[in-house]
This record gives structure tokens, C-alpha cells and sequence, in this order.
């Protein structure tokens, strides 16, 4: 129904529709669009997510889940979201939303764009099997999503220049996706990661299309941003980019978005080729 309003408000007459894929649901949706757009079904799609969940029974559930931060930051609320740190004990719901245009190159240039933040050059997903609220261990899922979306970008590990980490702030989540990063980028000395969640907590079904369009805006800015709230990386990587955000050369940029259930999208957003639009 969010779908066919928005649609009827704008007579948006391509496909229509709403993954309900949990945490993943905003890239999954971007993924969708894509898809519909490189298929030549349309010549441009929006897509994005919406979350607004802080209500009782949500913040009860997760809380029964052990999923949220824990009490110890009442007294200091803005560090309580704090992923990759030490002192990380669960996520900050947030609520927000984005939503992103995704448009034909020629599609583009036929209407008079000059200007494009990123190109969306790969995706992918894949199932953990494993635990409806916990990843495995060694984040294998994770690692199989990004992987399989770089080899349909036409990259490898050795490319990329930036990741956008899911990483929410909790023990196990954050442990496994690094585990699964380190592994699949261990050639790779210069690729960054960062989580931005810990700016603006977990936007749930949103996340993934604010983070997306997060990361277009670090591909086309050239900036990097920080995992606010990290001070004591238990991994000891510099890779992390904590606290301030840090100029960086990103041409290839991936996006992590991880669900309950087990489910994992990931998104390669690559710099837009010079004369791409015709400018």
C-alpha cells in the first residue's frame, strides 16, 4: 500500500512493490530496482525504505531479544549506539527514512542530467541458514553476499576502496561482520570500513536505503564516514575510521544490510565514468 500511494501521488506506472526483509528491506529494495532498471523494464525506479517503530511493543520485543543497548548509557544516551567498540551492547532504534533515484544512464542524459552521485554496478544476497537473530560466528553469509556482488559488479576484494559496514552495535553482529570483511579484503591494504549507525542508530527497514545513499554520497564527495562513538576498537584495526570522517579516493564503495532471519543484501556503488551522461 506505501508503494501504490507514492505511485499515485507521482503516477509512477512501472513495477510496484514492498520487501519486507527485515533489517535488509531498504537495500533489498534498491536491489529490486535496480534489477527492474538494468533489465530495461523501466527507465527509472525510486526506491527506499521507511521505519518509524519506536512504540511500545517494538522497543519490548528487541529488548526481549537482547538486542537493544543495554542501561549502563542512560545517563549519556548519544554514546549509546557504538558499533565495533569494545564497549558495544546491543542498537539504538532510530527512525528515518531514503529513498533514492535510480535512473538509466541514457535515460538520464536524454532528460538533461549532468550530474550523478554513484553507479550502482553490483548486488547480491544470500541466506545464513543458521539463526533467526544471530549470524553464524564467522559471518559466512555476509562474506557470500558481498563476494557474489562483486563478481557481478565484474571486481574483486582487491577494488574496493570502502565499506559500509551493517554493523548495529551488538556483541555477535559486529564480531561476525568483521570476522567476514577481514577475511574476503585480507590482500586489500587500503580499504576502509565504517558503520554510520553510530550517528544514527538502527533505522531497521530503512537502514540499508540510508546507507546506500550514504554511501553514494561518500563515492561522490570523496569523504568517508566515521564510526562515531568508536574509542576502543577491540581489533585493534585502523581500519575502522573512527570518530571524524577522513578524506579518501573512493571509486568502489560496498553496503552492507544484514536481517533477521539470516538474510544479507549487499550493494557495490562505483564512481560515475567520466562522459557517462555525456558531460
Amino acid at each position: 500500500m506505501a508503494a501504490g500511494h507514492i505511485a499515485m501521488a507521482h503516477g509512477l506506472r512501472g513495477p510496484s512493490g514492498c520487501p519486507s526483509t527485515a533489517c535488509a528491506a531498504g537495500a533489498h529494495a534498491v536491489m529490486e530496482a535496480a534489477a527492474v532498471v538494468a533489465g530495461g523494464a523501466a527507465d527509472a525506479m525510486l526506491a527506499g525504505g521507511s521505519e518509524a517503530a519506536l512504540s511500545a511493543i517494538a522497543v519490548a520485543g528487541f529488548a526481549r531479544a537482547r538486542a537493544l543497548a543495554g542501561g549502563g548509557w542512560n545517563g549519556e544516551p548519544g554514546g549509546a549506539s557504538r558499533p565495533f567498540d569494545a564497549r558495544r551492547s546491543g542498537f539504538v532504534m532510530g527512525e528515518g527514512a531514503a529513498v533514492l533515484l535510480l535512473e538509466a544512464a541514457d535515460a538520464a542524459a536524454a532528460r538533461g542530467v549532468t550530474r550523478a552521485y554513484a553507479e550502482v554496478r553490483g548486488w547480491a544476497a544470500s541466506c545464513d541458514a543458521h539463526h533467526i537473530t544471530a549470524p553464524p560466528p564467522g559471518g559466512e553469509g555476509a562474506q557470500r553476499a558481498v563476494a557474489a556482488a562483486l563478481a557481478a559488479a565484474g571486481l574483486s576484494p582487491a577494488d574496493v576502496d570502502y565499506i559500509n559496514a551493517h554493523a548495529t552495535g551488538t556483541v555477535v553482529g559486529d564480531a561476525a561482520e568483521a570476522a567476514a570483511m577481514r577475511r574476503l579484503f585480507r590482500g586489500n591494504g587500503r580499504v576502509v570500513m565504517s558503520s554510520t549507525k553510530g550517528a544514527t542508530g538502527h533505522l531497521l527497514g530503512a537502514a540499508g536505503a540510508a546507507e546506500a545513499a550514504l554511501t553514494a554520497l561518500a563515492v561522490a564527495d570523496r569523504v568517508v564516514p566515521p564510526t562515531v562513538n568508536l574509542d576502543e576498537d577491540v581489533w585493534a584495526d585502523h581500519r575502522f575510521v573512527p570518530r571524524v570522517a577522513r578524506p579518501a579516493a573512493v571509486d568502489v564503495a560496498v553496503s552492507n544490510s544484514f536481517g533477521f532471519g539470516g538474510t544479507n543484501a549487499s550493494l557495490v556503488l562505483t564512481a560515475v565514468p567520466p562522459g557517462l551522461l555525456g558531460g
